[in-house]
């Protein structure tokens, strides 16, 4: 179960949301953006979006990441409601140092998948339990889901997420970026 800490109002460049702050079982703390009322309303837009401190922060081109979170909040920003939940695991779950290594690895030739298995690591270490707590503590009847990653929808679903909709984020390739969103596809299955 989730807990909720604290919640404020948050203007951002992408319209008015609220940000609210809740810990897992794990004691780790996730923030989740809401615009609008959400609360048992149907066909709401959500992001599960995975923190990348490389991408989100520093603008990192080797990842899409940044401009799937920037995109994301200006669509939610744009609708009558909306959710993002930022969720705490740093480089598809393996934690920012191992992320920092596999860049290492994949600088001398692996793709972002080999270079997480070099480490001994899975590939996609990623959770969405507290996602499905979040949907699940505002009642929300059933969700448009923002994702190109089947494996996201198939979680969420098989945990009691009524998915209505799935709403593709595309985002042209860079020359930095083009080799890790084509393994993402042919190694992962994302839909790109």
């Amino acid at each position: 179960m989730i807990q909720l800490y604290s919640k404020a109002k948050l203007p951002t460049r992408y319209g008015i949301f609220e940000i609210y702050t809740f810990q897992n079982q794990e004691k780790q703390d996730h923030a989740v953006l809401i615009h609008g009322d959400v609360e048992n309303q149907e066909d709401v837009p959500v992001r599960l979006h995975s923190e990348c401190l490389t991408g989100d922060v520093f603008g990192s081109l080797r990842c899409d990441c940044r401009d799937q979170l920037l995109t994301s909040l200006r669509f939610l920003g744009e609708q009558k409601n909306g959710m993002l939940i930022y969720l705490r695991q740093e480089g598809r779950g393996i934690g920012l140092l191992n992320k920092i290594r596999a860049y290492g690895l994949e600088d001398l030739g692996l793709d972002t998948v080999e270079a997480n298995i070099e480490q001994g690591l899975p590939a996609d270490n990623r959770k969405y339990d507290f996602a499905v707590e979040v949907i699940k503590y505002f009642k929300i009847k059933s969700i448009q889901i923002m994702t190109n990653n089947p494996e996201k929808m198939s979680f969420l679903e098989s945990n009691g997420i009524k998915i209505s909709k799935r709403i593709p984020i595309i985002i042209k390739p860079t020359q930095f970026d083009e080799f890790y969103l084509e393994t993402k596809k042919d190694k992962m299955g994302h839909l790109l």
